[in-house]
């Protein structure tokens, strides 16, 4: 049996989220079928992650298993041949059997596009949320340090089980800006749900004065997902690299 790790970009406007959904069309569910022609077999695979409605990849990771004998580059070309323009596979190769896309992953890298200006751009409406207010980066970066390290994360999550622990480790949270795009780049051993959306969110508040980057760790220590910022629209996130 092989074990074949394969990456590819989408842009998420037209799905329902990656994960196989009873009322809409997916990303794993489109991928599947199309595998499955390729291979003449049934094919489940196992994403990294799961996006939501509305989110793009560049570099997402799936994995899965087959015995058939088609070349690795086969794979690639057929299944891009049935696969919507919207997804694309770029690779795909043999990995060891243990190899498994989610549990094997040793981190994440988001991205996070937003058009700073007064107009709207036509030709990315989908693609980079679009804010209207002048944006004070070097302010945003000093909230954004005290993102940096590891942290109970339960007050910038949407959903939190009281099983699972909300400790997460962020290594690197970096904004810069080029003409109207602002890119807002965060990455870490693993993220809660919605959570870079709420942490862009609240980086927005303290933008707008709502709040200041000094009070973040009063937010964190008090693990209310009240106090910190508004989840930021889904289009302008992208799931960037996965790390192994």
């Amino acid at each position: 049996m092989r074990n074949l790790k394969v990456l590819m970009a989408y842009r998420g406007t037209a799905y329902h989220g990656y994960q196989k959904q009873a009322n809409g069309v997916t990303i794993q569910e489109t991928v599947e079928k199309c595998l499955s022609r390729v291979l003449d077999t049934p094919v489940d695979i196992c994403g990294c992650s799961r996006t939501d409605a509305g989110v793009h990849a560049n570099g997402y990771c799936f994995s899965f298993k087959t015995d058939r004998q088609v070349p690795v580059r086969n794979i690639v070309r057929g299944t891009n041949g049935y696969l919507p323009s919207d997804i694309t596979l770029l690779s795909c190769e043999e990995v060891p059997e243990d190899f498994h896309a989610r549990f094997s992953s040793r981190g994440k890298e988001y991205v996070y596009l937003i058009h700073n200006s007064e107009c709207r751009d036509p030709f990315a409406e989908d693609l980079k949320y679009h804010y209207r207010r002048k944006m004070d980066l070097e302010l945003m970066r000093r909230a954004s340090e005290y993102f940096v390290g590891t942290h109970d994360f339960s007050s910038f999550c949407s959903e939190a089980s009281e099983k699972a622990s909300t400790i997460r480790t962020v290594h690197e949270l970096g904004i810069t800006r080029e003409g109207d795009l602002v890119k807002i780049r965060i990455s870490g051993n693993g993220f809660l749900y919605n959570m870079v959306r709420i942490i862009v969110g609240t980086l927005l508040w303290v933008n707008e004065g709502k709040i200041t980057p000094e009070d973040i760790p009063e937010i964190m220590k008090r693990s209310d997902r009240k106090l910190a910022g508004k989840t930021a629209q889904a289009h302008g996130l992208y799931l960037n690299r996965v790390f192994y």
